[in-house]
This record gives structure tokens, sequence and C-alpha cells, in this order.
């Protein structure tokens, strides 16, 4: 045996004539790290604090403390949010625990806060860069490593999505499925080239033949594993389940018509569909069901599903070929085998049927209702329902999107000839994620992968075409050292630069550009919810729940059972966490769509209590009842406070009846002169919301408000002129406080005489933190005896012990007047609390 020959001198070849690349990798992923760390600034302030960027961030920081309070057991169940039923987690195990083995490692087992918040925030950053490695080789198997150096590069800056998912403090799992889920294709595709090339068969399986099954073996395995790691970050993982099993069953069909052996796809297939099944059973939670959003039997089901679909289709093709069918059979009875079992699962189980049917248009359909108006959850091509490609464009760049439809239009015209398995799986990977994005544009963050891959391939073939692989043998022949790179550049031609040229301007330029815009910290939660939820932890009564303890969830469908001091929060479910994590309080609605309420298009035929119907309720009657009727269970309501935005009164409350899918009537078309505008109309300002945030509460009997925050510079104060103008009202048209909280109380009953039906009035005035004043006021008329009442909400006297620490309160008494007369009336936190009577 040579020495050119022996194992050890070719991997120690192998070693020197890849350690460029190795070397080019390096430093793209350590310049993608430092580009995702630029907004460091905005995420560790200056006075210590650590501001993450979303609220499932936020939330994601919740369930990695509640982890290392109690490791290694984690939050399954939530009590503490979803108020009063609580919510099961969907969030995969794994992002969490790599979060918390991270800093139990740092911290030697007792990792400080500080150091949890630093280890938490750098985390996506970390990840984001490490997608380098998946997408090199990825491109390197499709176009050498020229392909794969591109593609390197092009991930490394990839904007939009894919990069604001994998900033320093943004704790979310997105970059985790994106790592993993192209980890996962990456050895997919190794396995499936090592096994083509080596002309594996299921006969070396029992002939043992271990020099064909082992590399093969192994890069399959690996597949398993990180299809296993994606999916316990993501339980909606089986969406690449589905890409396998469609790519091998146009694999199967190009093999047979070529009359070529499969046994490479069908060892693949099933070795790496055991280890995923075999990996995710410990996570199934058995009370799930076949449920698609928790770890269940459906996770388990599908992977054994697609193992069963290789091995049917390996054995479908090898009775084909023993028995010399006619080819173009054999789709056919793909597709009537598909249909025989889809036939035997709904026979078999109707609710696994029902969500193997309806997945698809979960994930690939345009959303309708409520679920339309999730921001991450509409279509990329599709604003206010016009066809537009400024969304794609502006998460991929112009250049970017268009090369990589071109790169899949190459791929297809590829398929006319003999396409490597790596090419025809990258077109089906790539397909599959376009319309994912067209249903959900949040789904952009995998596509990027793609058209980084697919931008490479293309500038990959152009490269080709300039003789790119003569200069990159003389470069092999000639570098030795990076000392020999000066004298390798006269080996460049003139079409050879110009290449570069043009992939430098039309490819990698454009995601550096966008990369630097889009490398920028959030601004959420912005100051005033910060404060706000601070204030809610501090000077409202303790609910009575252990916030860092793992809570077991109710079985066979009971409650959650709750102390007598616990109580809700209601807010639109966008700021559930933030109420939850910062505020230390249980919010009734949360972003996992839990609360909301409403109606779902299809569904629920009436209006369900919740966040929807609470704020869009016409009177103050009809929303006290939807409290009264969020906890069924008790005699007290299920919100004790409630907290609103300016945005809630106006950017988004559009989204809130289109929840309970009744949108008429809230917005009124209005032509300026020029144009039409839409304005708020009577019914929006009878909504609760209205009430609460543009009205202060006033008139109100149950709700007053208790704390506001700084006031902002919003449309609040365009929405009162509209009020003033179009309705005669008398409002101060400024913006007031950027967050409100109110509380729902039962309310002094104030009573009184004075002449039969006469109008009788009661004012105040009210006095907040930030030293504004409003006025409060109720009018009735007296009964025919004289008699009259009011309820109030506020009291007059300051806060009780333990009850709610107000600092927004009456400058003086009550003022009660009718015809001439004038009385002053005093009123107890008590009688507020109880709903006791005082009387004038």
């Amino acid at each position: 045996m040579s020495s050119q020959d022996h194992p050890v001198s070719s991997f120690q070849n192998k070693i020197k004539s890849s350690w460029p690349y190795t070397l080019a990798v390096a430093i793209i992923g350590f310049i993608s790290l430092w580009v995702r760390t630029l907004p460091s600034d905005s995420v560790f302030l200056s006075d210590g604090s650590v501001k993450f960027a979303t609220n499932d961030a936020w939330y994601h920081m919740r369930t990695l403390f509640v982890l290392l309070e109690n490791y290694p057991h984690r939050m399954f169940f939530n009590p503490m949010t979803n108020y009063p039923n609580g919510s099961y987690i969907h969030f995969g195990p794994l992002f969490d625990q790599m979060m918390a083995i991270t800093s139990l490692i740092l911290g030697m087992g007792h990792p400080s806060s500080q150091l949890v918040y630093t280890v938490g925030a750098y985390f996506p950053a970390v990840l984001g860069a490490l997608a380098v490695i998946p997408v090199y080789y990825i491109g390197k198997y499709l176009g050498g490593h020229k392909t794969g150096i591109l593609a390197a590069i092009l991930i490394a800056f990839a904007p939009g999505q894919f990069l604001t998912r994998s900033l320093i403090g943004f704790t979310d799992h997105h970059v985790a499925e994106s790592l993993f889920s192209t980890f996962f294709m990456m050895f997919f595709m190794l396995a499936l080239i090592s096994a083509k090339e080596k002309k594996l068969h299921f006969e070396d399986v029992f002939n043992k033949k271990f020099n064909v099954l082992k590399e093969p073996f192994i890069y399959s395995v690996m597949a398993g594993i990180m299809y296993s790691a994606y999916q316990l970050c993501w339980p909606g993982g089986s969406l690449f389940l589905l890409i396998v099993l469609v790519y091998a069953i146009f694999q199967y069909i190009l093999d047979n018509f070529r009359n070529e052996s499969s046994d490479y796809l069908g060892f693949t297939g099933i070795v790496t569909c055991l280890v995923s099944t075999i990996l995710i059973l410990p996570f199934v939670h058995p009370d799930m069901g076949f449920s698609l959003y928790y770890y269940s039997w459906f996770h388990v089901i599908t992977s054994l599903g697609t193992m069963a679909g290789f091995a049917a289709l390996s054995l479908i093709e090898r009775e084909f070929k023993r028995k010399q069918m006619t080819a173009y059979y054999y789709p056919l009875l793909i597709l009537g085998a598909g249909i025989l079992g889809l036939i035997c699962i709904k026979v078999l189980s109707p609710s696994l049927y029902s969500l193997i049917i309806n997945a698809p248009s979960t994930v690939f359909g345009i959303q309708q209702g409520g679920p339309s108006t999730i921001g991450e959850a509409t279509s990329i091509f599709y604003s206010s329902g016009v066809f537009t490609l400024s969304k794609a464009f502006s998460n991929f760049t112009t250049t970017g999107f268009l090369a990589s439809i071109l790169g899949m239009l190459i791929l297809a015209a590829n398929l006319f000839r003999r396409p490597k398995p790596q090419e025809f799986l990258l077109l089906v990977w790539s397909f599959f994620i376009l319309l994912a994005i067209y249903g959900q544009n949040r789904f952009a963050y995998y596509y990027s992968i793609n058209v980084s891959i697919l931008s490479a391939y293309l500038g990959g073939l152009l490269l080709e075409k300039v003789k790119w692989g003569e200069l990159d043998q003389k470069f092999k022949s000639t570098v030795k050292s990076p000392a020999d790179i000066p004298e390798a550049l006269k080996f460049f031609k003139v079409q050879q630069i110009l290449a570069v040229l043009l992939i430098a301007v039309f490819l990698i330029y454009p995601v550096y550009a966008y990369a630097m815009l889009y490398a920028v910290g959030s601004n959420e939660p912005n100051e005033p919810w910060m404060e706000a939820c601070t204030w809610l932890r501090s000077n409202t009564p303790d609910p009575g729940m252990d916030y860092n303890a793992t809570y077991e969830a109710p079985i066979n469908g009971e409650l959650f059972n709750y102390p007598d001091t616990a109580y809700g929060v209601m807010s639109w479910w966008d700021y559930g966490h933030y109420i939850e994590t910062i505020g230390h309080r249980m919010p009734n609605a949360n972003p996992f769509q839990a609360g909301i309420g409403g109606r779902r298009a299809s569904i629920n035929e009436t209006n369900q209590p919740g966040a929807a119907t609470f704020f869009t309720a016409p009177s103050e009657k009809e929303a006290s009842a939807i409290l009264e009727a969020i906890d069924p269970r008790s005699d007290k309501a299920g919100s004790r406070y409630i907290m609103s935005d300016a945005r809630m009164a106006t950017e988004i409350f559009g989204a809130m009846p289109a929840w309970t899918l009744d949108t008429d009537g809230y917005y009124q078309a209005y032509w300026t002169g020029s144009q039409y505008q839409n304005i708020p109309s009577t019914r929006y300002f009878n909504s609760m919301e209205a009430k609460l945030h543009i009205f202060d509460g006033n008139g109100l009997k149950q709700y007053r408000m208790v704390h506001e925050t700084e006031a902002y510079q919003t449309d609040e104060a365009g929405y009162k002129q509209v009020y003033n103008y179009f309705y005669g009202g008398k409002l101060s048209e400024v913006d007031t406080g950027y967050v409100k909280i109110f509380e729902y109380v039962k309310g002094a009953n104030i009573t009184g005489t004075a002449s039969p039906n006469e109008n009788v009035n009661i004012n105040t005035t009210i006095l907040t933190n930030q030293g504004r004043t409003f006025g409060y006021s109720q009018s009735t008329t007296a009964d025919s005896q004289g008699r009259y009442e009011f309820t109030v909400p506020y009291s007059t006297d300051g806060p009780s012990t333990g009850e709610t620490k107000f600092d927004t309160a009456p400058s003086g008494p009550y003022v009660v007047s009718y015809g001439n007369t004038t009385k002053e009336v005093k009123v107890s936190e008590e009688a507020v609390l109880k709903g006791e009577e005082v009387k004038v």
C-alpha cells in the first residue's frame, strides 16, 4: 500500500486540502456572530437590566428560570397564564434545556440571574451564526466548495426574519428551528449521497457489509437526531417529514422509470425515521391525544408512518422489478396505496385523520378571521388583500428572492436529465417552504436558508461557466500555507474577476446592506409597558401562586384549583407574557392566542367570553357580564384588573372585532376633500375599549383607573378630535397615559333622596399619578318617591392595607347636585370593594 492510499495519509491530505475552506467558514461564522450582536447596547441597559426583544423571548426566560429552579424538571402546564384555565406550553423543551445546561456549566452549577440573562440574550445570536456550517456543506455537495462558501456568506448576512429572530435578545426557538432543520436536511442529503455512491442495497444489511453501510448509517442516524432536535424545539416539525416523504415518493418514481435501485433512499429513510421515533417517545404526553401543537402520539405516528412509507415504497419497487412490470403503473399503485392508507386511518382514528387532512391548510393556507390579524401568520405575498412582492423583497432582497425562483426553475429543468438526489431534494424542500411563506410569513426565517443555497447554486453555475474549477485546482496545487495566497492570485482571469464582481454586487452586497438595516434592537416592550407591569407587580395584591414552581396539569378535563386569592388581568393577548413575566400576575389572554374568546370561522356559533368580546362589548353591563362569565366556578369575576394601551384603542383595535367575526360599523368612510379616510364611528366609541382608554372610564360604575404611565404621541388625540367634531364631544384633544390600568370593583352605592323625577348628578375630579386631571360624572333621575342611587368605583379615603395601592384617585369628595342643592360625599375604600351603601 502506497502512502497515498494509506487511510491516515489520505485523511491528512484531506485535512490539508480543506483547511482554507474550514478557515473561511470559521471566519464567516464569527462575522455572522458579530452582526447578530450589534444591538447589544439596546439589550443590556445602563442600569444593568436586560431587555429581551419579544413577548415570547420574555416567556422563554420565564420557562428557563423555572427549569433552573426545578432542574431537570421543566414547566409543561402553566396556571399563571390564561386565567382561570392555565395553558399547556407548546414550546419544545430543547431550546430551554440548551440554555439551562450552558448556564449551569458557566455558573459551575449555581448560575446567577445575571449570567442566565446573559446566556439567554446571546443564545439566538450563537445559533444563528452556527447556521453557516450546514448551509456551507449543503452548498458544497451541490456545487463544490465555491458554492458552499458563497452559501455560507449569504446566510451569514441574510436579512429579514432570519436575522431579526437570531439577533441578540431575540430569545426564541425560531432560530433553533432553522438551525436544526437545516442540519437535518444536510445529514439526510449526505446519507443519500453516500448510500448512492456506495451502491447500497438492503442485502448489504443482511450480509453485514459494514464498509458499505457504515457511512450512510452514521449520516442517517445523525439525520434522525437532528430531526428530533428540530422537533423538540417546535412541535410542528412534522412539516419536514412531509417534505422528505414527498421528495421520496417522486425520487422513487424517477428511479423506477430509469430502472435504478432506490434501496439507498429506503435505507436512509427507514434509519432516520426509526431514530427520530425512539428519541421523541420520552417527550410524548399521552393525555394530549393526537395533537399537532403539543408532543403527542401524533409525532410518534408521523415518524412511524413515514418509516412505513419508505419501507412500503421500497417493497413495491422490488416487486415491480421482480415481476418486470410497466413502470407507469408504479405511481398509480403508490397513489392507490396512499388513498387506501387514509381510508384505514379514517376508520381507525377519525381524530388523527382530521388532523392529517387539515394540517396542510394550517401551514400553507391563508388565515381567516381573527388569526388573520396575527402579524406573523399573514401571507408574505399579500398586504390588505392585495398581492405584493414587497415583503418578499424586504426579507430576502430583490435579487435574492428572484435568484431563488430562478434556481428552482433550473433544478426543475434538470429533472429531464439525471439530477443528483441532493438537487431534487433541494427543489422539493424549497418549493414546500415557498408554499409555507405563502400561508404564513413567519416561515421566512426558513426560506432564508433556501434563498441562500439557491442563490449560491446560481452563483456556482456562473463560476463553472468561467472555468472556476481550473482556478481551484491551481490554487490547491500552489497554496500550501497562507503565505502562498498572494502568489496564487496571478491565476485569476478577467472573466473570473467579472463573475466574482457580479456575484458580489447582485448577491452579496444586497444582503449585507439589508443586514445592516435589520441589525437593530427591538423597542418591545416599550418603556410604558415595562413601567406599568413593574407597578402592577409592586402595587397589587399577591395572587397566592408560587411563581417559580412547576404545577401538575389537571386530569380528566378538570380545571386547575386556584387559591381564593387568585385573580386575572384582562388585556389584549399581545401583552399577556409581559403581564406574567414582568408583572408576575396572571393574564386572561396570552400570545398563545388563549383567552381571546370570540368566534373562530366555522367553529363556534356564539361568542365566547374573553379579551375580544370584553373590549368590543357595547356597554359596561355586557362587559362586566363577560368578566363574570370567564370564571363560572367562582362568585368573583375572572378579571380584577384591566390594562389598556393606546395601540389597543387605535392602531390594533380592528383586530378585536375580527376575532368575533363581527367587524362592521366600527369605522366609516369620510370624504376629506381629496380622498376617503376611515374614521371611528359611534359603534367604536360605545365599545368598552373606547370607554376605558379614550374616555378614561368616565361614568363607568365598576371600573376605576388606578395608574397610568407617561403619555406618548399616538393617534389618541386624533380619535378625540373626531369624537368632538362629529359627535359633539368635549374631550381634551391630547394624548394621555400610554398604558392605563383599571380595577374592576363592586363599587360603593351612594343613595339619597331628591324631588320625585328630578335629575341628579354626581361628579368629582380624578388626579392621576402623572399629575393629570379628568372629570368623573354620572347622571340619573330620582324615582317617583325621590330616591336615587349611584354606583361609583373610586374611594376618596385612599388605599387599604393588602389591597390595591392606587396612585390615581379623586382629588376631593364626590359632589351630588340636584336643583339648587349640592352635597359632598366621601366614600371609603371598604365601601368600594365590598359594594356597601353610602347614604347622603
